[in-house]
């Protein structure tokens, strides 16, 4: 789990074709209504932001649109940024120990999802890990990139847990039981990705692709409804982004999480930014990346970034458990194996997983012939 400005994790990357770019490109035309598709696009979150619009919209419209996208994003880095002293989230983590706080709807809605996904995998996604992000130099806390001494370590451990926190959901209010530091970034994106698609959804449009920082949420069809949105999944190594599998969406959202773009090294080993909450150290297994398919973007990414702490075999078990569509890409050797849930057969079926190669593990751990 990682600080929410620095959380380019693994990201999907909208693939388009490039009849479809040379539309965006003319959609800034001096015409009343533009053509569309229509790319609205930035910076946010120390990440980028990009949504595509697919239904016809005049310039007045899509100036609109665009001003209530930015303002639903900048309400949720309000709310849930680490790295703004003036952040809810950071009024949160300064209040005194045992004292009730007032809180936002959004802010419970978000501690309300952690608090489930932290059940549901057995720790393996904790909020509160946010002391530990800081040690291991990849939080807001200023410090340099090196192996934290193992006492402190053992001491922040020790605070980690979500039974340190209360939410009273009546009375729209949370307190902290011990001194943990909250931090969302493992869902807070993903939350905000719901934001901006439910302002469109309330704007009326009906074509729409919203990619937060490669958590994506799709809903109709691209190109004058022609045809799925198509996501790529990212091939899980440095350097410019490709395709390892491209996906045909509708309705539904996709998160990814990643251990292979964010790091740092001492005396020669490869620290991750994914800290494990159960022990209180970067993962070290195989899994390089995974894909979780979810009707909620904030529920993707929570269980991303759980399956990205629970590794490819613990995080699997989990996913067949949750009836979870996903795709694993798992480091062998050189290279790696893309393997995916049962869930994810029954959202796409068995020629797409034959098409594109992918490996079906079932509860037995043996591939579904």
């Amino acid at each position: 789990m990682t600080g929410f400005k620095t959380a380019r994790r693994g990201w999907l990357t909208t693939w388009l074709a490039p009849l479809l770019m040379a539309l965006l490109v003319s959609g800034c035309s001096e015409e009343t209504t533009t053509r569309s598709p229509i790319t609205l696009e930035g910076d946010i979150f120390g990440t980028f932001y990009q949504i595509t619009l697919a239904d016809p919209l005049t310039r007045e419209q899509v100036e609109e649109i665009e001003q209530g996208v930015l303002d639903e994003m900048h309400a949720v880095d309000a709310s849930m940024s680490t790295w703004r002293e003036d952040s809810e989230l950071s009024a949160f983590n300064q209040s005194p120990l045992g004292e009730w706080q007032p809180i936002s709807d959004e802010f419970m809605e978000v501690l309300a999802i952690s608090q489930s996904v932290n059940q549901q995998s057995h720790g393996a996604f904790d909020v509160t890990v946010g002391s530990l992000v800081n040690l291991w130099s990849f939080g807001p806390e200023a410090r340099p990139r090196e192996i934290p001494d193992e006492a402190v370590l053992e001491q922040r451990l020790s605070q980690v847990g979500m039974d340190a926190l209360e939410i009273d959901t009546a009375e729209a209010q949370a307190r902290r039981l011990r001194d943990v530091y909250v931090d969302l970034s493992g869902v807070a994106k993903g939350f905000a990705t719901d934001e901006v698609a439910a302002y469109l959804d309330r704007q009326g449009i009906a074509n729409y692709l919203v990619n937060l920082g490669g958590e994506v949420k799709v809903k109709g069809r691209r190109d004058g409804g022609k045809g799925l949105w198509r996501i790529g999944i990212e091939v899980p190594e440095n350097g410019t982004p490709k395709a390892q599998h491209v996906v045909g969406l509708d309705d539904v959202s996709v998160a990814t999480s990643g251990d292979y773009r964010h790091y740092f090294e001492a005396d020669g080993k490869r620290y991750s930014h994914t800290i494990d909450p159960r022990n209180g150290r970067p993962i070290t297994h195989r899994l390089a990346s995974v894909t979780v398919v979810h009707p909620s973007n904030a529920w993707a990414d929570a269980w991303a970034t759980a399956l990205s702490v629970m590794g490819e075999d613990e995080g699997m078990q989990a996913a067949i458990d949750q009836e979870l569509p996903v795709v694993m890409l798992v480091r062998q050797g050189e290279g790696w194996e893309s393997r995916v849930s049962p869930a994810f057969v029954t959202r796409f079926g068995q020629e797409m997983v034959d098409t594109l190669g992918l490996t079906v593990v079932t509860d037995d751990d043996t591939p579904l012939e």
